[in-house]
């Protein structure tokens, strides 16, 4: 009788724990929703998904996970990431209505360790005051004016400079060459530093991209502490930076920082000291990351084709030629006249996909195509998905610059309508025009003066994004 009454309430207790628990998991499977979810399956609870989206695949067409899920439920499904409810869009029609009602349906964000990386407090107040503030600021080096007047010139002598550097070494892995050289500019141009300086602070960024789709678990060893750790040296730095020209405001550096000081020390600024240094940190990384690893894959696709090569070769020798200066640098004309570049461009960006995704937040329940998500969930957008699938794209896996110069109308306009490698809407990626101009005028100086020798690396992998884990190493030729 006495061993009873002892586990009696131990029972209860665990009875009360057990239902507890198949509650929870009840409703981790079933989240609750006004309405009918899309399709799919929420993982196991906390972890979701997440390993099987990002698990990497041999191939470089669209990965097993979302090719059964594009078969097993259609283009719209529900799925967790990270912890986080989220709907994957498959389709360009869904992507486009979400693109159009930024700020009314949806706004822009992202999964949790990405807003911890760059700035919580930051990313939840960018409303339309600053979204307008910040891309004013960020045009100041990036728009189309500065590129045309000022950047392209600098471009040209930085990547000369480089080039050079790069023909001396026996190798070069491209995706931190590249890296350099645009990080070492940009820096320059935004916060007066010396390549020796930014080279350091680029040490620092590198675990951010592949700690901003992680768990946040803040713990010794995982990717998410390795970025955190970036992200406090970084802000160290650029901290330092900013402290130092709001106590002498009246020394003028001439760059992006002098703009920050000005609008800090107004009377009504509508910005903080943190959200200007997260505003820094962000422009700086996204300055390099997706452009260096972009033409990273465009070196391997050039290195198998070299029928492109060519082609490419003529329309830059040709461009040469007509000049009356042949001293003269690459001029604005020059570049808007490339035709088979932005050619080349275009297949390189279709099939690189270097974001993972495209990320928004519900603002209120949304009803698409027959569904309903729920207000706060993530909705992730798959450029990936939609440029690599036959339906939009003919034969998508193979690296075919010429599909971009169909004189049929139809299908000339299909191919923009479903083209999305910078997004879409009134939050089209800050640095398009930057990465255009920069990757054309790369090619440009890299065909017309030197050729390559593949040393080793370049095995492609595709995680969503494309990526060459190994590295890709190149030596440089000059031509004679």
């Amino acid at each position: 009788m006495e061993s009873f009454v002892v586990s009696y309430p131990t029972l209860c207790c665990a009875t009360l724990i057990i239902g507890w628990l198949v509650h929870w998991v009840y409703k981790w499977v079933n989240p609750p929703c006004k309405g009918t979810l899309p399709p799919g399956s929420m993982g196991f609870p906390i972890v979701g998904e997440t390993f099987q989206i990002f698990k990497p695949s041999p191939s470089i067409g669209i990965p097993s996970y979302y090719q059964q899920r594009l078969e097993r439920y259609g283009p719209l499904f529900k799925t967790s990431l990270a912890g986080q409810p989220l709907v994957v869009s498959l389709d360009p029609e869904v992507d486009h209505f979400i693109f159009q009602q930024e700020g009314k349906l949806f706004r822009s964000w992202y999964p949790e360790a990405a807003n911890n990386i760059f700035g919580k407090k930051s990313v939840t107040k960018f409303d339309a005051t600053i979204h307008k503030f910040v891309r004013s600021f960020a045009s100041k080096l990036f728009g189309a004016e500065n590129l045309r007047e000022v950047l392209i010139h600098e471009l040209e002598d930085a990547m000369r400079q480089s080039f050079a550097i790069w023909a001396t070494k026996p190798s070069i892995e491209v995706k931190d060459g590249i890296a350099d050289m645009i990080l070492d500019l940009v820096a320059k141009k935004m916060i007066s530093m010396e390549p020796a300086e930014s080279r350091e602070l680029r040490k620092n960024f590198d675990a951010f991209f592949r700690g901003m789709l992680s768990f946040p678990i803040y713990f010794p060893g995982t990717l998410f502490y390795k970025c955190m750790k970036g992200r406090r040296n970084v802000r160290r730095i650029l901290t330092g930076i900013l402290k130092e020209r709001l106590s002498t405001p009246g020394k003028k550096h001439g760059d992006l920082v002098d703009v920050l000081v000005e609008e800090l020390r107004s009377e009504k600024p509508l910005i903080d000291e943190n959200f200007a240094i997260d505003t820094l940190a962000a422009i700086l990384f996204g300055s390099f990351v997706t452009t260096s690893a972009i033409l990273t894959i465009g070196f391997k696709f050039l290195s198998d084709n070299p029928k492109v090569v060519e082609m490419l070769k003529e329309e830059h020798e040709t461009i040469l030629k007509k000049r009356e200066d042949k001293n003269s640098g690459f001029t604005w004309e020059e570049y808007k006249s490339l035709t088979f570049t932005t050619q080349v461009m275009n297949e390189i960006n279709r099939m690189g996909n270097i974001a993972p995704g495209i990320f928004r937040k519900t603002l209120t329940d949304v009803q698409l195509k027959g569904y309903t998500i729920p207000a706060g969930w993530l909705v992730m957008i798959s450029p990936m998905a939609v440029h690599l699938n036959p339906n939009f794209f003919e034969d998508p896996l193979k690296f075919n610059p010429w599909r971009w110069s169909t004189q049929d109308e139809a299908k000339q306009i299909a191919l923009k309508k479903n083209f999305m490698p910078f997004g879409g809407g009134i939050r089209l990626c800050l640095g398009a025009d930057f990465s255009k101009l920069f990757i054309s005028l790369f090619l440009h100086v890299l065909v017309t003066n030197y050729s390559w020798i593949e040393i080793k690396g370049g095995e492609v992998l595709r995680v969503a994004e494309m990526v060459i884990p190994q590295g890709y190493h190149i030596q440089l030729v000059p031509k004679s």
